[in-house]
C-alpha cells in the first residue's frame, strides 16, 4: 500500500471536535475561535487536516455557539455536525454517525492542537492501514506527562496498546510511564461504531469520553495501537489562556525559525510578532519590535524598522519601512520609501520609488511613481500621478458630511506647502498650486492656482503699535 493510495482509498473521513465550550478559559469567546498565530486554534487543525492525501470527507462537529464556530471557518470548505448538547467526546462521534456512515476509517481531532503537522498525521493514518488495527493513537511523551492519560502496553517497544490511565488512577509502576495520550486517533468506523454505545457517563463530570473506547475494544480483543509523534509540542492544546499565550509563543518562534532559515534576517526574532501566512523574501530585514500581520506578504532586500506594524498589505522587493509606520490593506511598489511614522491605510497604493514620509497618512490613494509626499500630509480618496510632490500640511477634503469624493492629481503636478484640495478636484499634468492655498476648482495642465488673500504689508505698523501702548503708560 502506497502512501498516495492509503488514505484516498480506504475511505478515510476526518472528525474535528469543536463543540466544547472551553469554560477554563473564562471568555465569552467560543475556545476554537481564540487566535494563535493569528488564525483560530480551529483553522490550523483544519489546515492541517485538509493538507493529507484527499480524504472522503472533513467535517467539524459543533455545539457551543454552533453559528459563530462555522461563520469563521465556513471558508474552508468543511462541512458541519450540530452536537445539540455538549455531554463529552464520545457523544461527539455519536453525534456523527450518519456523517460517517460511508467511510471506513475516522481519523478525529481536537480543534484545539494548533501545532500539528500534516506529516504526524499522515503517518498516523498510514500506521493505522498498515497495522489493520480497529483503533490507532497518536502519543507522544513529553518532558512532564502530569496530568495527562498514560499509554500501557503489553511490552517495551510493542505496537499494541493495552490501556489508557488517567492520572487519578495510576499506580507506582504507571506513574513512571512518560507515554501520553494526546486525544488524536484513527478508528476503523465499524468497529467504532459497534462499541460506542457501550460508553458510561459513570464519570466525575457525568460525560461519554472517547478515550473510554479504547477499553472496550481491547476487551473485545480488537487491535488497538499507538505511534508516538517525535515532537511532543506538536499535540500540546490549550485549555487556559496560559496555554493558549504558550502555544502562540511556540507558532511564532517556529515561524521565525523559518524565515530565518530561508535567508531573512530577524534581528531579536523573541521581539516580533509574525503570524502563520506571513510570506517574507531572501535578504530581507526585520528589526526588533515589528509586527507583520494577516496575510502579509514582503518581497526580497526590504528592511522593515523598529516598531512598524504591517497588516494585510502586499510589499515588493527593495521597498524601506522607517521606524514607527503603520500598513493595513496597503500594496508598495519596488523601491519605495515609507516612514518614518507613516499610516497607510485600505486601499493605499504606493507606486515604485514613491515616498510616503512622516507622519503622512494614506486612504484609498495611489501614489504614483517617483511621487513624494515627506511630511504632514493627508491624502484621502486620491489619484496621484507620477513624480508629484505634495508639499508638507497638505491635505484632500474627501468628505462633505454624506459622501467621499475624489482628489485628481496629475503627473508632474505641484502642491505647495500648507494646500488643502477640496473634492472632487483635479490638478492638471504639470501644474502648481502655490502655497497654502484653497483649491476649490479645477487647476489646468502647467497652470499655477493661488487659492489665499493677496499679502497685504503696512510699514512701520508695528513699530507705531509698540510707541503706542508705551504712551499709554
Amino acid at each position: 500500500m502506497t502512501k498516495n493510495q492509503s488514505a484516498s482509498t480506504q475511505g478515510l473521513a476526518i472528525a474535528i471536535m469543536a463543540a466544547g465550550k472551553g469554560t477554563r478559559l473564562k471568555s465569552k469567546r467560543p475556545k476554537v475561535l481564540h487566535e494563535v498565530g493569528g488564525r483560530p486554534l480551529l483553522e490550523h487543525v483544519i489546515r492541517a487536516a485538509t493538507s493529507l492525501v484527499p480524504p472522503q470527507r472533513v467535517f467539524t462537529i459543533i455545539g457551543h455557539e454552533a453559528d459563530a464556530v462555522a461563520a469563521a471557518v465556513q471558508h474552508t470548505g468543511v462541512d458541519f455536525v450540530m452536537q445539540t448538547e455538549q455531554r463529552g467526546t464520545g457523544h461527539a462521534m455519536q453525534c456523527a454517525r450518519e456523517a460517517l456512515q460511508d467511510s471506513e476509517h475516522v481519523l478525529v481531532l481536537s480543534g484545539d492542537v494548533p501545532l500539528i503537522r500534516p506529516a504526524t498525521l499522515q503517518k498516523l493514518v498510514d500506521f493505522h492501514l498498515v497495522q489493520r488495527a480497529a483503533m490507532t493513537i497518536l502519543t507522544a511523551e513529553p518532558a512532564d506527562p502530569t496530568g495527562y492519560g498514560r499509554i500501557i502496553r503489553p511490552k517495551a517497544g510493542a505496537a499494541s496498546v493495552s490501556a489508557i490511565v488517567e492520572q487519578k488512577a495510576l499506580d507506582r509502576k504507571q506513574q513512571k510511564v512518560r507515554e501520553i495520550n494526546s486525544g488524536i486517533y484513527v478508528f476503523r468506523t465499524a468497529d467504532l461504531y459497534a462499541y460506542i454505545h457501550k460508553l458510561s457517563t459513570d464519570n466525575a463530570h457525568g460525560e461519554y469520553y472517547l478515550t473510554d473506547v479504547t477499553k472496550l475494544l481491547v476487551k473485545a480483543k480488537k487491535k488497538v495501537v499507538g505511534i508516538k509523534t517525535e515532537d511532543p509540542v506538536e499535540v500540546l492544546g490549550a485549555n487556559t489562556l496560559a496555554e493558549l499565550v504558550m502555544l502562540d509563543a511556540d507558532m511564532r518562534r517556529a515561524k521565525a525559525q523559518a524565515l530565518l532559515a530561508s535567508g531573512v534576517t530577524i534581528f531579536r526574532p523573541e521581539t516580533c510578532v509574525i503570524d502563520a501566512e506571513v510570506e517574507v523574501g531572501a535578504d530581507t530585514v526585520i528589526e526588533p519590535f515589528v509586527q507583520l500581520l494577516g496575510k502579509t506578504k514582503i518581497g526580497s532586500d526590504c528592511r522593515i524598522r523598529s516598531y512598524s506594524v504591517i497588516k494585510d498589505s502586499t510589499l515588493a522587493d527593495g521597498v524601506q519601512v522607517r521606524p514607527g509606520c503603520i500598513l493595513d490593506e496597503a500594496t508598495v511598489a519596488t523601491g519605495a520609501i515609507l516612514g518614518p511614522y507613516s499610516h497607510l491605510r485600505p486601499g493605499s497604493d504606493i507606486g515604485e520609488q514613491a515616498h510616503v514620509g512622516n507622519f503622512v497618512e494614506t486612504k484609498k490613494t495611489r501614489l504614483g511613481k517617483g511621487s513624494k509626499a515627506n511630511h504632514l500630509t493627508y491624502l484621502g480618496d486620491a489619484e496621484i500621478g507620477d513624480k508629484v510632490n505634495v508639499g508638507a500640511g497638505t491635505i484632500t477634503c474627501n468628505y462633505d458630511g454624506v459622501n467621499k469624493h475624489v482628489t485628481r492629481i496629475e503627473d508632474g503636478a505641484f502642491i505647495g506647502s500648507d494646500s488643502t484640495l477640496v473634492a472632487p478636484v483635479t490638478v492638471g499634468k504639470g501644474a502648481y498650486v502655490g502655497a497654502g492655498s484653497c483649491i476649490t476648482q479645477d487647476v489646468p495642465e502647467d497652470s499655477l492656482a493661488l487659492g489665499r488673500a493677496q499679502q497685504v504689508v503696512k510699514a512701520d505698523w508695528a513699530k507705531k503699535r509698540r510707541e503706542a501702548r508705551a504712551a499709554k503708560r
